[in-house]
């Protein structure tokens, strides 16, 4: 099982080299893979998976696209 695994902007830091066929295990959610890869969650701004918006609690499958995006600021 695995599932494809997009970082961007300042998350890009914490992409796997296996990014495109990440393994995942039964029960794994959003936040069990953020733990793994050690991205800290209060940097996690926007969560998608299949281009729909997650959430840390978000049960992943097999062939999963998950995206992350930090919070974003400027002007």
């Amino acid at each position: 099982m695995g599932i494809e695994i997009k970082c961007f902007a300042t998350l890009s830091r914490f992409l796997p080299e296996n990014s495109d066929d990440h393994p995942i295990q039964a029960g794994d959610t959003v936040e069990s893979i953020l733990d793994r890869l050690g991205i800290p969650t209060k940097e996690v701004n926007l969560i998608f998976v299949n281009a729909n918006r997650a959430f840390l609690h978000t049960e992943l499958k097999d062939g999963d696209r998950l995206g992350l995006f930090p919070a974003v600021g400027g002007g």
